[in-house]
């Protein structure tokens, strides 16, 4: 099988990594392989009581077998193997919230990163010792630490109007045990790396990290890439891929040995809403993503610059990040590109925003409602673009499974 071949048949990183594994599994495990995986994973039950609660307030559903899955990185330290990364306070905080985007028929799929520093409004919520937090307008990593999971989707379809379907919830010890298990991912890095606070040494190039490199890798922030939380987000993104696409190897899945390991370790790391807490539901979600093509496997953030009162915040960009809600919301296509939408002396549209730090001529016209974000602050840097080519097809800063990226 060719490069090209294999390339198309790559899934999509972080929980429908995960689903990809146990789809695969299901064909070659006896019975009692599948009861042991089976039994694996949680079913999140008090999520499911409490979005009950608020079931009528919730955005309905708009396109039929189209799907909206919310995965989320917990950093809790409890549980096995998570106490070495701190204290545990009781609480979980979440770094890495990706909303997946299943299209109808399984065309497409989209992961939309959100930032845990975007300013948002978090709804009243239960707390893990009963008790009942106000109304808020908060940081979006806020929700996740203050009521879990349930939450967190309240704060999400609040925001969106996406109805969320599913949700998917792995810790630190989860996703180690997963990298180790599938002898680890191979990524490619632009320059070495030299991180203590991450124990990461790297050589630039091509190179294979264990579950401890990789979890210090998409977890770092200060000392990799530019600093900023966007290039984070980014590198979260690109090794999610590198994940499944070495989950999807024959080295993998014609290899029984390694195939369960693997699969034990995916399972047990997972916490879902109970109607994916089963192999047959993961199954039934995810039937038919193996024939998406790469290049109809799209990333990308939230388009959003930094808050208006604090520039270590971050705020929604309108009308981009509706533009993009809209179109997830409506199950249209979303188009990405690596470099900022538009070209170069494009006249912008009332409304559309300027990239943060682009140098301005004196005496240059804005249209009226352009919002003027050319600052030159390092915190600028930080935040994306958006440009509309046409009022119908806007364009996001992101990329495709099928990119071939070094960084």
């Amino acid at each position: 099988m060719g490069l090209g071949r294999r390339r198309r048949r790559r899934w999509l990183g972080a929980g429908a990594g995960v689903v990809a594994l146990l789809v695969v599994g299901t064909g070659v495990a006896g019975w009692v392989v599948y009861a042991k995986l089976d039994g694996n994973i949680t079913p999140d039950e008090a999520a499911a009581a409490e979005l009950a609660r608020y079931a009528k307030e919730r955005p309905t559903a708009l396109v039929k077998d189209a799907r909206n899955v919310l995965l989320i990185g917990s950093d809790s330290r409890a549980g096995d193997g998570n106490s070495e990364y701190g204290r545990d306070s009781g609480t979980e905080r979440s770094d890495t919230t990706i909303l997946l985007h299943l299209s109808a028929g399984r065309r497409s799929a989209t992961a939309v990163s959100i930032p845990r520093d975007l300013m948002v409004d978090v709804p009243a919520c239960r707390r893990p010792d009963g008790s009942r937090s106000a109304p808020t307008f908060a940081m979006f990593n806020y929700s996740f630490q203050t009521g879990g999971s349930a939450c967190t989707i309240r704060t999400v379809e609040k925001l969106t109007d996406i109805r969320i379907d599913h949700h998917v919830v792995v810790d630190f010890h989860g996703f180690k045990k997963m990298v180790d298990a599938l002898d680890g991912v191979e990524v490619c890095l632009k320059e070495p790396i030299r991180d203590k606070a991450a124990k990461l040494r790297l050589p630039a190039g091509r190179v294979t990290l264990d579950g401890e490199q990789a979890l210090g890798y998409v977890r770092a922030r200060k000392t990799l890439g530019d600093g900023s939380d966007t290039d984070r987000m980014d590198r979260q993104q690109r090794f999610l891929g590198a994940l499944v696409n070495k989950a999807q190897s024959n080295d993998v899945l014609l290899n029984p040995v390694k195939l369960y390991p693997v699969l034990d370790a995916a399972t047990s790391s997972l916490t879902t809403d109970p109607d994916l807490a089963s192999l047959r539901g993961l199954y039934e979600l995810v039937r038919g993503l193996r024939e998406i093509p790469t290049e109809q496997v799209r990333f990308l953030t939230v388009p959003r610059e930094s808050y208006v009162y604090n520039a270590n915040r971050d705020q929604l960009v309108e009308p981009a990040a509706e533009k993009l809600f809209e179109r997830l919301r409506t199950d249209a296509p979303v188009s990405v590109t690596r470099k900022t939408p538009g070209k170069p002396g494009t006249p912008l549209k009332p409304g559309t925003p300027l990239k943060p730090g682009t140098p301005l001529k004196p005496g240059t016209p804005l249209k009226p409602g352009t919002p003027r974000n050319n600052s030159t602050s390092s915190e600028s840097s930080d935040h994306d673009t958006y440009a509309s080519p046409s009022p119908s097809e806007p364009v996001f800063r992101g990329n495709t499974a099928g990119d071939q990226l070094c960084t």
